[in-house]
């Protein structure tokens, strides 16, 4: 929610249907992290996302993207693969049971 504009308490809350003391517990815990920052406007406290700690995770956290992209798209080429090869199987399979009766199936074998 904070990503697209600042909010309020009250406004998080209706939001996602919470109480103000989870609320509060919740933008407590991110302010103490540093993930976000109040501003007093009067009576209300308006947050807003701070960046640059986002920016640090998101630094810290591209190697291990990268290692796991890399296995990944290897495990979608293996399954793609095996589907490939199950596809093939199950044409061959309904080509064998078309034969005619004795016939010789594509591999050799006799239909009854």
């Amino acid at each position: 929610m904070l990503l697209t504009s600042e909010r309020s308490v009250r406004e998080i809350e209706r939001e996602l249907r919470l109480s103000q003391p989870a609320v509060s517990k919740h933008l407590r815990v991110l302010r103490e992290a540093g993930f976000v920052e109040p501003r007093i406007e009067a009576q209300r406290r308006l947050y807003q996302l701070r960046p640059e700690p986002l920016m640090e995770l998101d630094a810290w956290l591209a190697p291990f993207r990268a290692f796991w992209s890399k296995h990944v798209d290897a495990l979608e080429k293996h399954l793609d693969r095996i589907a490939k090869r199950e596809n093939e199987t199950e044409k061959e399979a309904k080509h064998t049971d078309e034969a005619p009766s004795g016939r010789r199936s594509p591999k050799g074998r006799k239909k009854p």
